[in-house]
């Protein structure tokens, strides 16, 4: 499980030192929002997008060892009214429509079947000070049997912190399991950089300290006690998530 942010991405951060001023940011008063049911089987993936919806983002490759391709979705609503006009700092209009995550596994007849959803883990933009956490570009990956979606933080007042949380998943006893969890810190007042990698299924965490002007770094090895693997409808926020809950030490 590794860092996602790179170390050039990390030490260009220092530039914007100097724009993060602390600010309490007011919250927006956003409109409630009804999640569609997705249908459980397609012809075509595009059929998993429901009306007044986009597919913001999608990743193929095998998630349950059949040899067929699979495929992770972002769905994204574009609904107008959810695009909040403000006069507050930071991001105005501010588009605060939700996203759900979606994953089908595909069939040999060349159709798709919803094996997952879930609109907790992406979870929406309601910060204007702070940048979109999901990159549609960089957000979900398919790697050796597995997906990954990492989600951003960064803040252009109220917070020197800015970083990046992954989380990884695999198919295992009929559902999707978080198998690991990374995290990266940077504060960009100090230079100070944290991360914390954990595999749950080694059972071990790797958590180092270091700063961004140094390839100096300190490094330590947590051992974790044996513990059921959450499922994907149990992490919950991921910007909120507190590793706690899934390692016992």
């Amino acid at each position: 499980m590794g860092v996602i942010l790179t170390w050039r991405a990390a030490a260009a951060a220092v530039i914007w030192m100097a724009l993060a001023t602390p600010v309490p940011a007011q919250e927006l008063t956003l409109p409630a929002v009804d999640y569609p049911t997705l249908p459980s089987k397609v012809v075509d993936v595009e059929q998993f997008v429901p009306d007044g919806w986009r597919l913001e983002a999608q990743a193929s490759g095998d998630l349950n060892k059949d040899v067929i391709e699979d495929r992770v979705l972002v769905l994204h609503e574009s609904d107008q009214a959810n695009v909040i006009e403000h006069d507050q700092l930071g991001e105005s209009p501010l588009d605060t429509n939700p996203r759900m995550l979606a994953v089908a596994f595909g069939g040999m007849d060349g159709g798709y079947k919803l094996a997952a959803a879930d609109h907790a883990l992406i979870p929406r933009w309601i910060n204007p000070v702070m940048e979109d956490p999901f990159d549609a570009e960089e957000g979900i990956a398919i790697d050796r049997g597995a997906f990954q979606v990492t989600l951003n933080r960064f803040f252009s007042a109220g917070s020197w912190e800015m970083g990046d949380s992954s989380f990884t998943f695999r198919w295992e006893d009929g559902g999707f399991k978080l198998i690991g969890y990374d995290w990266m810190s940077v504060r960009r007042n100090t230079g100070e950089l944290e991360t914390t990698s954990s595999d749950y299924l080694t059972g071990r965490v790797k958590l180092t300290h270091g700063r961004i002007d140094s390839d100096e770094e300190a490094v330590e090895w947590e051992r974790l006690k044996p513990a059921p693997l959450l499922r994907l409808d149990q992490v919950g926020d991921g910007l909120n998530f507190d590793r706690s809950r899934a390692e016992r030490r």
